[in-house]
């Protein structure tokens, strides 16, 4: 099987490249899955219900989210229905939401599970360690499903090396998100878990991690008045990869980065 993941959406260029991208990819490469990172999906902070719909009308099967998950306090309306969304599987077990989602590929079963990092995240809720969530699950849920993918949302880039070694051969897919800058390191690990450190953003790359330059400079002590920031829009671009998943084994055959739009050098044509 085939899935695409796509990196964080970062409000509406994001959801531009989303929306352009996704149903050509589908068409492509015969995908089987969609999943996506949506936690800045709303004007770059957040998700909103108007956003989650416009994003589940391009065939979504799953989206994680991250730090931002309540930076719109209208998205608890979407966990009061059936929906696809997955927050960090670390936060306080009585808060909103769920940290994993379990969907079918013909009668095979897919977990998608996302967790936060600790390090340097800032993170406003008090967060349980990734290392022992993640196994915990894995203990807990094994018999559940029968391919794990986890999305590890975190700043460091050793943070996010540690846990794909740890999850090799237990995960068929870890991939990092958060900064918003593509690696060049998507590989398979020894165990048969393909890994990237950071998918990178959907959004404008002639920015600051979606951000405009203006906003994001009066962040970095220039002496001018702070800004409020304000997503980026001239440019749109996809960051993603193609996992090939083995339909018996349930590990991973390749992992392709996939980038498309305006700014970034294009890895396909399409």
């Amino acid at each position: 099987m085939k899935i695409l993941f796509c990196g964080d959406i970062s409000g509406e260029s994001g959801r531009k490249a989303i929306k352009t991208y996704v149903p050509k990819l589908k068409e492509k490469y015969h995908l089987d899955a969609v999943i996506l990172n949506a936690e800045n999906a709303a004007h770059g902070l957040g998700l909103t219900p108007k956003t989650y719909q416009e994003l589940l009308r391009v065939g979504v099967d799953v989206m994680t989210m991250g730090n931002h998950t309540f930076d719109k306090m209208d998205i608890t309306q979407i966990w009061q229905s059936d929906n696809i969304l997955v927050r960090p599987l670390n936060y306080p077990a009585d808060t909103a939401g769920k940290g994993f989602h379990i969907f079918t590929i013909g009668n095979i079963r897919v977990c998608v599970v996302q967790i936060l990092g600790k390090a340097f995240m800032n993170c406003k809720l008090e967060l349980a360690d990734p290392f022992q969530t993640i196994q915990t699950f894995i203990d807990e849920h094994k018999n559940e499903y029968d391919i794990l993918i986890l999305d590890y949302h975190a700043e460091t880039t050793a943070e996010k090396v540690a846990m794909g070694y740890f999850l090799d051969g237990k995960a068929a897919l870890v991939v990092g998100t958060h900064t918003h800058i593509p690696t060049m390191d998507a590989h398979l690990l020894p165990g048969g878990t393909a890994y990237m450190t950071d998918v990178g953003m959907c959004g404008d790359y002639t920015s600051v991690l979606g951000m405009t330059k203006e906003t994001a400079f009066s962040h970095f002590g220039l002496g001018t008045e702070r800004m409020r920031f304000e997503p980026a829009k001239e440019t749109s671009t996809l960051s993603a990869i193609i996992v090939e998943i083995d339909d018996k084994t349930f590990k991973a055959k390749s992992i392709r980065p996939i980038i498309l739009g305006d700014t970034l050098e294009n890895t396909i044509k399409i």
